[in-house]
């Protein structure tokens, strides 16, 4: 009898709970392990600039240990952050960039609300076509776009060409429709009760979009500007082909033409403009991921 009545009051094992487990923990470790190789691929390349970085010419050209400084040196970050031409390429691509953010801003949010929420016909039609605009690469567009601007300016006598504010009309070609696109996944996400309510209370489309929509999406809008400055801050292409001077060059084509002269490498200036022009996109990563990555996924769930 007591033999029986331990038996009846042990618990009963699930069959299938020892392979869940197993399955679990070997998930786990293929995920490490995976996680473990993309980190070490991300990694090593900035690793590598700083320790280039941190090194002077003559070590360099010794070519002895490439992952070991034996003499650091901080001349390299020195002298491009003292040089008047470096902190102008800087400047460029500052404004450039604060620029291009704003009109695709004032485009994209405005077309982004009209195509998710006031439905009209072929709305999902455009909608679609605005991303597709997206997937047309640069390297197909510059030629056309050069002679367009090129013969607009010959004909109105206003020189565009190898001037840095051309790329605040070139750069929303490529920002405008991704942006347009998050944001139609985002307000679309938004439960369609508050435009509701606020149509009744008597609100205009445009209050409606200011005083209620852009407020709830605030995460999307974000994630909008971070992917909008980080395409005009690193866009290499466009500034190569429309600009030449030196005063017009933003950041990285200024430490491509100026650092690189026939066939001599400044590999030191090299690698540290690289990370110094890193750091902006870097830095606004950082402190903004959450934001980023709730605005690149709110369009998976809708209500």
């Amino acid at each position: 009898m007591t033999t029986l009545a331990i038996d009846k009051a042990a618990p009963r094992r699930n069959p299938g709970y020892g392979s869940m487990s197993r399955d679990r923990a070997w998930a786990l470790k293929w995920s490490y392990f995976f996680l473990t190789i993309f980190a070490v691929f991300s990694l090593v390349p900035p690793l590598y600039m700083l320790i280039t970085s941190l090194k002077s010419s003559q070590e360099i050209s010794a070519a002895t240990n490439p992952w070991w400084v034996f003499h650091p040196t901080l001349d390299n970050y020195i002298g491009l952050l003292t040089s008047n031409q470096f902190l102008g390429f800087f400047f460029n691509s500052a404004m450039v960039s604060i620029f291009v953010v704003i009109i695709t801003m004032l485009i994209s949010v405005p077309a982004a609300f009209a195509l998710a929420r006031m439905r009209f016909w072929g709305s999902a039609t455009l909608a679609t076509g605005v991303f597709l605009t997206y997937l047309v690469p640069d390297t197909l567009l510059f030629i056309p776009l050069f002679k367009m601007f090129a013969s607009f300016g010959d004909w109105t006598g206003i020189p565009l060409i190898n001037r840095w504010y051309v790329l605040l009309i070139i750069y929303p070609t490529l920002t405008v429709p991704f942006c347009t696109w998050i944001m139609i996944g985002y307000f679309a996400s938004i439960p369609k009760e508050l435009d509701e309510a606020a149509l009744i209370d008597g609100a205009s489309w445009f209050q409606t979009l200011t005083r209620i929509f852009i407020p709830v999406a605030l995460p999307g809008i974000i994630a909008a500007t971070i992917f909008a400055f980080t395409v005009s801050w690193a866009q290499f292409l466009y500034p190569l082909v429309f600009t030449t001077s030196t005063d017009q060059l933003v950041l990285p084509v200024g430490i491509i033409t100026t650092l690189i002269k026939g066939d001599v490498f400044n590999w030191g200036q090299i690698m540290t403009g690289a990370l110094l022009g890193a750091a902006p996109p870097l830095i606004i990563y950082a402190f903004l991921m959450d934001y980023y990555v709730a605005g690149l996924t709110a369009g998976a769930t809708k209500g």
